[in-house]
């Protein structure tokens, strides 16, 4: 009888031991919904990690200009101003050809004129031929050949009527295109007139402002 009551206890004995071992070594949900968090922290703690560059990052008061020290003596200071100079020409120069309206001249600023300029540089003209045209008759009647004195004036008066005929087409588009796209303009048409004149005349190269628009495009 005794026997079999220490057999029943050591079945009971071995029965909870094996049901523990069993719970301690399934997951709980606790455990895995831990888990889980511990590795999304580490995902976004991976994504948020910048590796280092290898120098510290500079801050914002090492970034700012530092003041310029005082000239220690007056050839130093005249050696400043003058590339201070320098460097605001050279500016105002970049700017100009730009045609930027702060560093135009007077003659050149407003936006009738920057009209006119690229009618004038939009097309080709026969006034950039007038000076070379000038130069031709000069070198004819240099030569005392009366043939070829003939035939310099000759070129220089061809040249000369089509400047005048293109000089009127381009006048009478100034016109119309200031009235139609500027209306209220107080600028009185003569000054454009020859503003157009004096740019059409004047080698494309050598144009101030410089030429924004190509040949054939539309103004």
């Amino acid at each position: 009888m005794s026997t079999l009551f220490r057999r029943k206890s050591a079945d009971l004995v071995e029965e909870s031991v094996a049901s523990v071992t069993t719970d301690a070594d399934e997951p709980t949900d606790a455990d895995e919904t831990s888990k889980v968090d511990a590795d999304s922290d580490v995902t976004r703690a991976s994504k948020a990690y910048t590796p280092s560059k290898g120098k510290a990052t500079p801050k914002r008061s090492d970034g700012r200009r530092k003041p310029e020290p005082p000239p220690a003596n007056r050839r130093e200071a005249y050696k400043r101003m003058r590339e201070k100079q320098r460097a605001e020409r050279s500016e105002a120069m970049a700017g100009m050809k730009a045609g930027e309206e702060r560093y135009l001249l007077p003659r050149d600023k407003g936006a009738e004129r920057a009209l006119v300029r690229d009618i004038v540089d939009s097309r080709r003209t026969v006034g950039t031929w007038f000076f070379g045209s000038a130069f031709v008759v000069l070198l004819g009647t240099g030569t005392g050949n009366p043939t070829m004195v003939m035939y310099a004036q000759l070129i220089w008066f061809a040249i000369a009527v089509l400047t005048l005929v293109d000089t009127i087409l381009i006048c009478r588009k100034v016109s119309r295109l200031v009235r139609e796209r500027f209306p209220k303009s107080t600028v009185k048409p003569r000054s454009l007139y020859f503003y157009a004149f004096m740019r059409a005349i004047t080698f494309r190269r050598l144009r101030m402002p410089q030429a924004r628009l190509k040949f054939g495009d539309p103004v």
